[in-house]
């Protein structure tokens, strides 16, 4: 009896609860566990020691980390289970830890990526970025796009060549016009230029197969309207596509780009997203700088339901 109210007095607290319910869905590391509940490394490390101490996880060494497993009883979890509506920030954790371990894949693949990089530096005749998202924008089905937050539109008139019709949209008038005056210099008929706001879009209803906004949320005022304008917009089974910063820290971004938001984290991205009514919601970091502050861009999709 003893030690069965030694465990529930241990997980009386907050985060010694959170990580044992955590544990319970997979092995996880101290990084990871930061991460997920939002404490400093000092604070998981000792609930984590007081845990195992009274056997409730256990820890595997994988060279530098240490992987935390659940070793608590059923039961005791059977009791904390029922809990879990009452500790609000379980549900944050699922989703928290969801993308963690996508960030595991995402470790993976950049691994590859890098591998591949130091395989491709030589030249090889007409292998290039641009020739293969060519290809891969001709496998496309021809769409309406919402270009939100468009700038002077480069990225409207690459769509342009595949889309059915591309609405680009800026609030800066000189971008508008600048955009515009291109589109006609190169006689692309299919591209339109409209001065309008990410919060209050100059589209009709559920006209647009695709919004797509690329590092322009982070200008919004309010990104969760302009994540609301852009499901207005969609069509019923219509797409999201978001890419824009991860958090960073680089305070001068907001003088020098005018930036309003320092970033999103992926787990922010996926709330807007999921807040806004969309489902099949994924993210995930695609892109690192290699040179300081190293930005990253993170990528967010999702799908208006058709019905």
């Amino acid at each position: 009896m003893a030690s069965i109210l030694k465990s529930l007095r241990l997980a009386a607290d907050p985060t010694r609860f959170r990580l044992l319910l955590l544990l319970e869905q997979e092995e996880l590391s101290v990084a990871e566990l930061q991460e997920i509940v939002g404490k400093g490394q000092s604070q998981v490390s000792t609930a984590l020691a007081q845990l195992k101490q009274a056997g409730l996880v256990d820890d595997r060494r994988t060279g530098k980390n240490a992987f935390y497993r659940l070793k608590a009883p059923a039961e005791l979890m059977d009791f904390l289970r029922q809990g879990a509506a009452e500790v609000p920030e379980t549900a944050q954790d699922r989703a928290a830890m969801r993308l963690v371990l996508r960030k595991r894949q995402d470790k993976m693949r950049r691994y590859f990526d890098d591998l591949a990089g130091k395989f491709g530096r030589q030249y090889v005749p007409g292998r290039s970025w641009q020739a293969i998202a060519e290809a891969l924008l001709k496998l496309v089905p021809p769409l309406v796009i919402a270009d939100l937050g468009a700038g002077e539109g480069t990225i409207s008139q690459w769509m342009a060549q595949r889309a059915r019709r591309v609405i680009a949209i800026d609030n800066s008038p000189k971008m508008v016009e600048f955009g515009a005056k291109l589109a006609r210099e190169h006689s692309i008929g299919n591209l339109q230029y409209r001065l309008g706001d990410l919060e209050e879009v100059p589209i009709r209803t559920g006209t647009v197969d695709l919004a797509f906004l690329s590092q322009a949320l982070h200008h919004a005022s309010h990104p969760d309207r302009a994540v609301a304008e852009a499901w207005r917009i969609l069509k019923p089974g219509g797409r999201i596509a978001i890419l824009d910063l991860n958090r960073h820290r680089f305070e001068e971004a907001r003088e020098m780009y005018a930036d309003l938001w320092l970033g999103f984290t992926e787990l922010e991205l996926e709330r807007f997203l999921k807040g806004g009514g969309f489902r099949a919601v994924e993210t995930a970091v695609v892109y690192r700088e290699t040179e300081a502050p190293h930005f990253e861009t993170v990528l967010a999709t999702g799908e208006k339901p058709a019905s």
